[in-house]
Parts: C-alpha cells; structure tokens; sequence
C-alpha cells in the first residue's frame, strides 16, 4: 500500500505500532500532504529510524509530471501524469478570476463508452488509488508554484465507478493538516450510476454533484452515452434530486451540443419539461452548463452553429433555467471537455 493512500488517524496507528507518540503521525502526514514531500528524507523533523522503518514496510514513490502543454489562446496547461506501472494519465490545469481550477482523473482510461468523449477510446485500464489522484494536484501545484481553489473530478473515468477511493481522496485533499480544499469547491461528474449516487448522498458531502446529462429524452441518450441503458433518465432524475434533498447542495448538468443530435428547438422544450417534471415539481436547485462538443479524430460528431447554441440556451433561459455556456479552454492542447485520452510509456 502507498502511505500516502492513508488518514492522518490511520498514519497514528502505525507510527504507535512502531513504538512512537502519535503526534508523529500528525507529523508526518503534514510532510506528505501539506508540504507535498516527494520523499521520506524530506521530513527533517523525524527519526531517521521511523523514516527506515516506513521505507521498509510502505510504498512511498510518487507519480511524477511526463510532459507539460501550454496553450496559445489562453492560460490553460495540460499534463501528462506518469503512473508506476507506465501508464499516462491527463490532468488540466484552467485559469480563472478567482483562482486555479484543476480536472483530475479518476481511472485509467474509462469504460462508458460515450460518442464524443476521447477518454473511453481505449476503455479503462483501472481505477486510481487515492495518491494517484492526489498527485495531480500536488505535482501541478509544485510545478507551477501556485495553490488549487477548485477541483472538478472530471477527466478520464467514471468516479463513481471508483467509489472509495474517490471519496477517501476527497477526505484527505479536504484534511486540515494537508491542502484543506474545501468540499464546497470540489465538483463529482458522474454519467449516473445510480445506486452510487444514492450511496454519495448518504455520506452528505457538501460537494457539488454534476450529471452528464446531453440528452432530454432516453432515446437520445442511449444513442450517444450506452451507460443510459442501463440506467433510464427517470431513475437518474430522481437519484439526483435525492442527494439535492440530502446535501441542500444544488445540483449540475452538463450538456454537449451535437450538431443534428441533441440541440433542436424541439429538444430545448423537451428538455425544460423534463426539468420541470422530475425537478422544479419538487423544489430542486439546480443550474445546467452547454458545451459545444469538441470534435475528436475517432468521431464524425459535429459542434453546432451558434446561432444553435443561442437558441437553445435562450429557450433555457426563457423558461427561468440558470443556464450557462461553458467557456472553452486549452482546445488547442486538447485539453477540453472530451479531448482527455488514455496513453503508455512503458
């Protein structure tokens, strides 16, 4: 196991098993979380006999930065993340007024399947521990020597696919003793498995839930994302609203806009009924974000026209729907929505 897979209780433990004071572990938890240590050596406050002796009994390598891509057009920088077993995650570093947002990912690759998302080309390798996700961060934080404000859990994977270590990576990013990113500023996308998002609202975690939505209808919905066979829109919808009533965390759409698929008038309507339905009929709070698809080489998938997209947005906005059009960023570093890929080294 990767130590820094575990809770500065967890960490207590052991260094007490090991004969020391459990303010050790606080010790060492802050080197590993807050300070961001690459190595054990770094601790300069503990005994070079513990360091041995959680070198002997613990992984403690790290993934670390493979290549660095800075886009032209605006300040966005795409990394590419080497795992110990060679594989290449994507993570997506975005500038904003109010500070640094960073996309991590939560699998190797991912297995949903969806039409216009480059992420599940290749399908899903495995899940990422939680050091793996947490090392997104803190490399890109070293990197360019800044502090991350917001995290969207919204790169390669399904995360609720990858359940506990998911919520433990968001346990310990939110820790006091190490970067105490507040959970209010932490963003979960899912495609909507539903008996997890059941299970999410029941730990009522203040962080916002976001659903891939793309689609009014299941026809629709079906064609472009396979999971919605398994899952109908209905039970998605209510899943959603449940962790609304559970968290009082208002809630998130994404929808991608598919030229001749998914952003007629027609489907604008439809939609509001559906929000109207399965939503507003039970006082939820939510707000839906449009992104123009970004075309990917292994798709035919084509963005629409923007009198499109402000036509399907104002119909949105017509009807009282806090709507907004996502701005696009790093397209040209393929870093934006859907343009994450799976990659190896080895």
């Amino acid at each position: 196991m990767n130590f820094r897979n575990l809770t500065i209780n967890e960490i207590k433990d052991i260094v007490v098993s090991f004969g020391e004071k459990p303010y050790r572990g606080e010790q060492i938890f802050t080197w590993f979380h807050k300070n961001m240590v690459l190595s054990l050596d770094e601790m300069t406050n503990v005994s070079k006999n513990l360091r041995e002796k959680l070198q002997n009994n613990f992984e403690v390598d790290f993934p670390k930065i493979e290549k660095e891509y800075i886009s032209k057009i605006d300040d966005t920088k795409k990394y590419l993340i080497k795992l110990k077993d060679g594989y290449n995650i994507e993570s997506v570093l975005m500038k904003y007024k109010y500070g640094y947002t960073i996309c991590v990912s939560s699998e190797i690759g991912c297995n949903m399947g969806c039409k216009f998302c480059a992420s599940t080309v290749k399908g899903m390798i495995r899940n990422l521990e939680p050091y793996e996700l947490l090392a997104q961060i803190y490399l890109i934080e070293k990197h360019n020597n800044i502090k991350i404000s917001n995290i969207v859990i919204m790169g390669m994977g399904e995360p609720l696919l990858n359940f506990d270590n998911v919520v433990k990576f968001i346990e310990l990013i939110n820790s006091p003793y190490g970067q105490n990113i507040g959970m209010r500023n932490i963003t979960i996308s899912t495609c909507g498995i539903v008996e997890n998002i059941y299970k999410l609202a029941t730990y009522k975690l203040p962080a916002t839930l976001a659903l891939s939505l793309h689609a009014p209808n299941d026809k629709i919905r079906q064609e472009i994302m396979p999971i919605a066979k398994k899952y109908d829109l209905h039970s998605v919808m209510s899943a959603m609203a449940n962790y609304y009533k559970e968290t009082n965390r208002k809630i998130t759409f994404e929808y991608t806009l598919i030229d001749e698929i998914n952003c007629s008038k027609e489907l604008a309507y439809e939609l509001v009924k559906l929000f109207d339905k399965e939503l507003r009929s039970k006082n939820v709070d939510f707000n839906v974000n449009l992104i123009q698809v970004n075309e990917i080489k292994e798709s035919n998938l084509k963005r629409p026209s923007i009198e499109k997209v402000k036509s399907f947005q104002n119909i949105l906005e017509r009807a009282d729907i806090s709507v907004l059009l996502r701005r696009e960023l790093g397209k040209d570093i393929s870093g934006s929505c859907g343009q994450l890929r799976l990659s190896e080294s080895r």
